[in-house]
């Protein structure tokens, strides 16, 4: 006679974390659609400039003030960030809030900065194909900062109430973590781009 095998899944865990979490594959997909997105930007970016005799087209290459200072205050953004994952992953509340306080101020200063980068790029996005395309790369990495922005403003909210007590929140957390540094590292070819190859 076969023996039956019963398994109790009363002790598995209601949410997992990292791989193990359907958030974090949606996040990962989200991530890679963006990524293709911003590749396009760029591939247009880089097909004008072939075609054009001058480049950048009737302007003078952006101020490198502004730019440069996102792109210092994003590189340093990325300590805290990787630190709030560690401490996600541990489930340690108190470091978390305090992290996500960090965070929501390094989400916040780049788009005050980001107020003066536009104007110091020296186009308009209706002058012509030059300006259009790099007012689309700017534009679209800041829509990205926005929307980290709102869920790390989200994420802190619910970490200071009662919800901060939920170890799925640890895992939602860990999730804004990763997508800040898609949000950081896409900036990076963004910068070359929109900065230096203007200067060749």
């Amino acid at each position: 006679m076969r023996e039956r095998i019963v398994l109790h899944l009363g002790e598995l865990p209601l949410h997992g974390m990292g791989m193990q979490s359907t958030t974090w594959w949606g996040t990962l997909a989200f991530m890679l659609i963006e990524g293709t997105g911003f590749a396009l930007a760029i591939a247009v970016y880089l097909y004008l400039m072939s075609l054009a005799t001058t480049w950048p087209i009737n302007a003078p290459p952006p101020d490198l003030l502004p730019g440069t200072l996102v792109t210092l205050i994003l590189l340093v953004s990325l300590v805290p960030n990787i630190l709030i994952s560690r401490w996600a992953a541990q489930q340690d509340l108190r470091k978390v809030r305090i992290a996500l306080v960090f965070m929501s101020i390094f989400g916040i200063t780049p788009l005050i900065v980001r107020i003066f980068e536009f104007p110091a790029l020296r186009i308009s996005w209706d002058t012509n194909a030059y300006g259009s395309a790099i007012w689309l790369l700017l534009g679209l990495h800041t829509t990205h900062i926005i929307t980290d922005l709102a869920d790390t403003l989200v994420l802190a909210a619910l970490m200071f109430t009662s919800h901060g007590q939920n170890r799925r929140r640890f895992g939602d957390v860990q999730d804004n973590a990763m997508y800040w540094n898609f949000v950081v590292v896409a900036w990076l070819p963004i910068y070359g781009c929109i900065y230096w190859l203007a200067r060749l």
